[in-house]
């Protein structure tokens, strides 16, 4: 986060090529900020460009790196304070939280373009967030938050279901505020939601699982931290991801520095534990 700026490094020697200064005016009152942080950083797989977050003054930059010795920046002002976020299933949209406006901001990255800013409840905290198609809504974008219990889903299809692209089309109730990451898998039928940051130790020790095929059922809780049987602790069960077969789910579980941490492995079938 910290000093305010960016650096391009060489891809195999990580030498730094050039660091470029974050500084500048906030998108909504147009007042310049002194420090603003980069969050997110992703590359675009249609122009050769990183997409840059600017947390503070809510500011997106393409920063083209064909020629970084002539910089070539295109700056669209999103909303504050922008954070993580993912791309939609194409690979075209990038969905990313700006949680301080409740807001998610959906840029095209092909006509490197805002294309959307969607309206959502308290601080959401998408991780990467989740591509699944919705049974309903065909292909949509799941994001948790940190201010609530919801998971809110946004379809991102324009081509094939446009009277829904860019909307809020489903709103799942988790288990409780204090979420970090969503995940699913192309192979796989289930949605995972953490909440690790939940003041109930018997919410962030565990973890939320819905079916992707039948959302209106509610959620399954898996008890990561009781199956990790770590005795004393906070145990908080974060981050769930996928292997590459899509058959297993890892959990990480926080415990303090002077305890014994863990990771859980969860069969995606059974939802049982594996390891």
């Amino acid at each position: 986060y910290w000093p305010p700026q960016y650096t391009i490094m060489d891809g195999l020697t990580l030498e730094p090529l050039k660091v470029v200064s974050t500084r500048g005016m906030t998108v909504d009152t147009q007042e310049f900020h002194p420090e603003p942080r980069v969050a997110a950083i992703v590359a675009s797989h249609e122009h050769p460009e990183f997409i840059v977050n600017v947390k503070e003054t809510g500011q997106i930059q393409l920063v083209n790196y064909e020629d970084i010795n002539n910089l070539k920046t295109t700056t669209i002002g999103a909303a504050r304070f922008l954070h993580d976020g993912g791309w939609d299933s194409t690979k075209r949209y990038f969905l990313t939280a700006a949680n301080q406006s409740n807001k998610i901001a959906v840029i095209d990255s092909k006509d490197q373009k805002l294309t959307a800013l969607v309206d959502v409840d308290k601080i959401p905290h998408p991780g990467r967030g989740a591509n699944f198609s919705d049974p309903q809504y065909g292909p949509v974008w799941a994001t948790s938050a940190l201010g609530n219990e919801k998971v809110t889903l946004v379809a991102t299809d324009p081509a094939k279901h446009p009277q829904h692209a860019w909307k809020v089309v489903r709103v799942l109730k988790g288990q409780g505020g204090g979420s970090l990451f969503v995940k699913t898998h192309p192979k796989s039928k289930h949605l995972y939601v953490d909440t690790t940051l939940n003041p109930d130790p018997k919410i962030s020790q565990s973890v939320a699982v819905f079916d992707i095929n039948n959302l209106e059922a509610g959620y399954q809780v898996l008890p990561i931290a009781e199956w990790a049987n770590l005795g004393e602790g906070p145990k908080r069960v974060v981050q769930p991801e996928y292997n590459a077969a899509g058959d297993e789910v890892w959990f990480s579980v926080w415990n303090g520095k002077d305890q014994k941490s863990a990771i859980v492995v969860v069969d995606d079938k059974t939802l049982k534990l594996k390891k």
